[in-house]
């Protein structure tokens, strides 16, 4: 039997919610909470397999509450379940800790299989959010030099990547395999872009960024 506290401050949403857990035979709901702060003091007192939150709350919100209760009690699974499904909301539910993200929409049979993945330890999203969550893992990622270093092309990057190790132009020659002129001209155009006075300061720059 999976052990869950509730938090929701609709009451009537939080009642049906914990009845349709309780029928299902697989859920016992040990405690329900109206806001926050009550579903923090619960998952303390009781220790629940799964917290089941809402996230917009009075007194403290689900979010603030998942982050204190991931933080204090890892071994709780935490489960968002909400009516906001935009990217800034769904990412943050995640950092805080939260191991579930269902809609409020969801059917019966969705939310009872995102309690039990929840409670087993997997990271379960409904439909809707796995959509935006593919689509996130989808996109071209970024390297850390081309977001901190715009101006700079490609091969610059690399070269200023060798600076922040502290690499000489010999050394950097030899590990990108460019002859030593072409790595100077790469040096001074690394300088000129950064508004550096010499490569100590571009490799400081660089090492700043967490290059190095």
């Amino acid at each position: 039997m999976i052990r869950a506290v509730i938090a929701d401050d609709h009451p009537v949403f939080r009642r049906g919610l914990a009845l349709m857990l309780r029928t299902s035979g697989a859920v016992e709901v040990v405690a329900e909470a109206a806001d926050g702060a009550q579903a923090l003091d619960a998952v303390r007192a009781y220790r629940p397999d799964v917290a089941i939150l809402d996230l917009q709350m009075p007194a403290m919100t689900g979010l603030q509450a998942a982050t204190t209760i991931a933080r204090e009690l890892p071994e709780v699974g935490i489960l968002v379940l909400t009516m906001s499904d935009d990217d800034a909301t769904v990412w943050a539910a995640l950092r805080a800790g939260a191991r579930g993200y269902v809609l409020k929409s969801a059917d019966e049979g969705s939310l009872l299989r995102a309690v039990r993945g929840v409670a087993e330890g997997e990271l379960v999203v409904g439909l809707g959010v796995a959509r935006r969550v593919q689509g996130f893992f989808d996109r071209p990622v970024p390297s850390p030099l081309a977001e901190s270093f715009p101006d700079l092309t490609a091969r610059e990057r690399d070269v200023l990547e060798q600076l922040a190790q502290g690499a000489s132009n010999e050394v950097i020659a030899r590990r990108l395999e460019l002859s030593g002129k072409t790595v100077r001209n790469y040096v001074s155009a690394i300088l000129m872009k950064l508004q550096v006075a010499d490569r100590a300061q571009a490799a400081a720059r660089a090492r700043q960024a967490g290059l190095g």
